[in-house]
């Protein structure tokens, strides 16, 4: 009885001290970008050094200060332009213009639901026939290749557990991928859960 009062509370604890661990690590993190900055300011008016507290309010109402204004530069002509300008100067910097160039791409298909975008989950035999897991279709179109032999291929990302945000891109055929009614949220809380936490089950149409 007693091992079982401990897994319980231990499983229940479990998604709460997760989600606690994270929230944390952003905090920690958006703490340090602005301790610099706030301590130098702070110097400068003869103030004493902030406080924790302190730090980590003016460090959230920083992030969200500079969030909007960038949106709002971003959101007229002007802004659309130096936007455009700095995309161009970043692409022409080696190594950094891969890891820029495939971020913005990722995030311009998922805004403008182009290809796919993590949408549509589709179950794929994986890593080896025989064996089955969930993926997301990111583009239906593989002509780029121009390869005789890949086309009608469809890109699916393969997501591992328990960071979806590491996987694989495979290109498969068509007849090879197997629709599901499956969601994208369900699908993502399946592979961080490690298979435990499975989707609502849906009677086949």
């Amino acid at each position: 009885m007693i091992r079982r009062y401990l897994l319980a509370g231990f499983f229940t604890l479990l998604p709460s001290v997760v989600t606690f661990w994270i929230l944390r690590a952003i905090f920690v993190a958006l703490v340090n970008v602005f301790d610099g900055p706030t301590t130098w300011l702070s110097s400068r008016l003869g103030l004493p050094n902030p406080p924790y507290w302190a730090l980590a309010l003016v460090s959230a109402a920083a992030t969200l200060l500079m969030l909007f204004i960038v949106g709002a530069l971003v959101s007229n002509f002007i802004g659309a332009r130096i936007q455009t300008w700095l995309d161009e100067l970043v692409m022409r910097i080696p190594v950094v213009k891969g890891i820029y160039g495939a971020t913005k791409q990722l995030m311009n298909a998922i805004q403008s639901g182009q290809g796919g975008s993590f949408k549509e989950v589709v179950l794929v035999e994986w890593p080896h026939p025989g064996s089955y897991t969930l993926g997301f279709v990111a583009n239906r179109n593989c002509a780029w290749t121009a390869r005789p032999e890949t086309e009608g291929l469809i890109a699916v990302y393969v997501p591992t557990a328990p960071n979806p945000t590491s996987g694989y891109v495979v290109m498969l055929e068509e007849s090879k991928v197997r629709p599901t009614q499956v969601g994208p949220e369900e699908a993502l809380t399946w592979a961080i859960s490690g298979g435990v936490v499975a989707p609502l089950h849906r009677p086949r149409p």
